[in-house]
């Protein structure tokens, strides 16, 4: 696992790990980094295991589960025993487990538009097998990933200075293991349909903060969907409530017109509203 571990000038105030969402890295945190820094956080940010620059393995049984405890095993070698665990898309869907399977390790939970706040298959997607997923991943391109990213991410609207986080994702998917990323894309989108967290979220313990773009409409399996069930899914304005009902001491904060990235698109307020819970 290749990660960054980024200590601040002066004293500690605590640890904070970054996870990174499935079309994203380490490094698309890098504003929420300088905050945190400048807030006193030592900050840790890996990248999972078959993504960006970790290890990108032909053959891996991904699961929520594993890339929790290779975090948790790589917090220790940094002799890190507890830490804010915050996650973005897919991280927070980790870090969320993550919490869960090491709850005395985990000081606080952010999760910032977190995928699996709903159970995509329970609403009536079926299930699509890996070998298709890796046929669309081989297929990728700059037009395919900027559109997604525009419709989900940003609520409609383009700014030229998001290019440089489509231009990254595709530099890996071109790349001389453009192959291997592929399937373990198509490997962790069955990752993520076939491992809902949603029914054990009220299992958690620590105070958490969620933190949701009420015009996210992320949800897996979503292009594959029938006609009529894709209107039932991503509804992130409503799933923030359910969710931070059902969760003890989750405090939600939402964000009108802001997609799935608010870290993106909105820096400033979403960094505020960061900052304010955790200090």
């Amino acid at each position: 696992m290749a990660y960054m571990d980024i200590s601040p000038i002066g004293k500690s105030i605590g640890n904070i790990v970054l996870l990174h969402g499935k079309n994203f890295c380490g490094c698309t945190w890098n504003a929420t980094i300088d905050v945190l820094l400048a807030a006193g956080y030592r900050v840790i940010v890996p990248d999972q295991v078959g993504f960006c620059k970790s290890t990108k393995p032909t053959s891996y049984q991904f699961t929520l589960e594993q890339l929790a405890l290779n975090t948790n095993n790589l917090l220790h070698s940094l002799n890190v025993t507890n830490a804010t665990i915050m996650g973005h898309s897919m991280g927070g869907m980790l870090s969320a487990r993550y919490a869960l399977m090491f709850p005395s390790q985990t000081y606080r939970l952010v999760m910032v538009d977190p995928l699996g706040l709903e159970n995509w298959f329970a609403l009536g997607v079926p299930y699509q097998a890996i070998d298709v997923s890796y046929l669309t991943e081989l297929n990728t391109s700059y037009t395919s990933i900027q559109s997604y990213q525009q419709a989900t991410y940003y609520g409609g609207t383009w700014n030229a200075s998001y290019d440089v986080w489509v231009n990254m994702l595709l530099s890996i998917y071109k790349g001389p293991l453009g192959t291997h990323f592929a399937y373990n894309m198509a490997s962790t989108t069955d990752m993520i349909f076939t491992q809902p967290v949603i029914q054990e979220l009220p299992n958690l313990k620590m105070p958490s903060l969620l933190l949701v773009g009420d015009l996210d409409n992320t949800a897996i399996g979503k292009a594959w969907a029938p006609a009529s069930v894709k209107p039932l899914l991503g509804h992130y304005d409503i799933l923030g409530k359910q969710v931070s009902a059902i969760v003890p001491n989750c405090t939600l904060v939402e964000f009108p017109g802001l997609g799935h990235a608010p870290q993106i698109q909105a820096p400033d307020t979403f960094h505020a509203a960061l900052l304010g819970w955790l200090n």
